[in-house]
C-alpha cells in the first residue's frame, strides 16, 4: 500500500511541473494544423485527378 501511496505523491509532483499551453497557443497550434492538412488535402487531390485523366486518356 506504500508503493501506491508514493506513486501517486510523485505523480502529483510530476504534475505539477507540467506546463500547460495557453488559449492563443492552442488556437495557434490548431490555425497551423488546419493549413497543412488544407495544403495536404488538396495537393493529393490534385495529383490523384492528374493520374487519374492520365490513366483515362492512356486506355
Amino acid at each position: 500500500m506504500e508503493k501506491l501511496i508514493d506513486y501517486f505523491r510523485a505523480s502529483k509532483l510530476e504534475l505539477a511541473k507540467v506546463i500547460f499551453p495557453t488559449k492563443e497557443q492552442v488556437k495557434n497550434a490548431f490555425i497551423a494544423v488546419f493549413v497543412v492538412v488544407t495544403v495536404v488535402s488538396l495537393f493529393l487531390a490534385l495529383i490523384d485527378l492528374i493520374m487519374s485523366f492520365s490513366l483515362k486518356s492512356l486506355l
